[in-house]
């Protein structure tokens, strides 16, 4: 006759034990969302890592340039005049990248330049968010009437060439600033924005949780900012990184025409503007600003480019 306690003993430690198929089966991971999915992939993409530390030393540098450099950007000795590198050697100057006609630092300038094109870029990227993003998700939420006006409007604006219009508007300005060439790039800039906004309202509206949301009895502020903005961010902040690199070209332009930044302040497009009469003489202080603007245009439009992959599941 069979144990019967042990029986019950095995039978109990059958049934705590785990069985066989629960053991081998693996564990399912969490569903990521579209933003962790996104992060997921960057961390992963070389171009963001690249791109986002370039970024970081440039903001490091355009918030404390003091870490970088003692020499005062706008104070000269004209016995520095034109000093380039092969004279600085022979003479034992210290400030390797040279002088320019004021007998300034380059070295500092350039340092000193990176806050006024950074200032530009992410200011006037923030204004053209906002104001185009608002437009756009109005005139996509609502259509209609007001669909049309806000759409008449950003079509006037969109005609009218950015950079001629940017001049035409800086040229009415005796003092022009850093606050002055932001409000004239922003007033022309928002166009785009708008135009992406809108379309992503329009697709996102017809979503299932937004029907259900207003079956519910949630308020028209309610569902604009809580459900239709977060999921109609995505293309919004891909467009708007990748023209952050495009505000800073265009403000080095207008500095280079003369119509934009102005010394005393010390910009990269301001430098190159005095140093096209002199690049003969001096190439020197034409080529490190051109560089510096081209490496941070370069670092915005990679960031740009690895978001939008990540961002859009085609790319994927």
């Amino acid at each position: 006759m069979p144990d019967v306690t042990k029986t019950a003993a095995v039978a109990e430690e059958a049934v705590d034990a785990p069985s066989v198929v629960e053991a081998a089966a693996p564990k399912q991971e969490k569903a990521r969302s579209l933003w962790g999915d996104a992060w997921h992939d960057l961390r992963r993409n070389p171009y963001f890592l690249v791109s986002a530390v370039l970024i970081l030393f440039l903001l490091t540098v355009a918030a404390f340039p003091g870490l970088f450099t003692s020499a005062s950007p706008t104070v000269g000795d004209l016995v520095n005049h034109y000093l380039g590198k092969p004279e600085l050697a022979h003479i034992g100057q210290a400030d390797w990248l040279g002088y320019d006609g004021q007998g300034r630092s380059v070295y500092a300038r350039m340092i000193h330049g990176t806050r006024a094109s950074i200032i530009v870029g992410i200011c006037v990227t923030a204004i053209v968010t906002v104001v185009g993003g608002l437009m756009g998700m109005l005139a996509g939420y609502f259509g209609g009437v007001m669909d049309a006006i806000l759409s008449r409007v950003t079509d006037i604006f969109f005609g009218i060439p950015f950079l001629l219009g940017a001049m035409v508007v800086l040229q009415s300005f005796t003092e022009r600033t850093v606050w002055v060439v932001v409000g004239a790039l922003a007033f022309l800039g928002w166009t785009q924005m708008a135009r992406v906004m809108r379309g992503a309202v329009i697709t996102v509206k017809q979503a299932d949780y937004v029907h259900a949301a207003k079956a519910l009895g949630a308020g028209t502020s309610r569902i604009l900012f809580k459900h239709i903005l977060p999921n109609a961010m995505a293309p919004v902040i891909v467009v708007a990184t990748i023209a952050l690199g495009g505000y800073i070209s265009a403000e080095a332009t207008l500095s280079y025409l003369g119509l934009g930044l102005a010394a005393p302040t010390v910009s990269w497009g301001v430098d190159v503007s005095t140093a096209v009469d002199q690049i003969r003489v001096a190439p020197h202080i034409l080529l490190w600003p051109s560089i510096m603007l081209s490496v941070t245009i370069l670092a915005f439009i990679m960031l740009g480019e690895a978001v939008r992959n990540a961002l859009d599941p085609k790319m994927r």
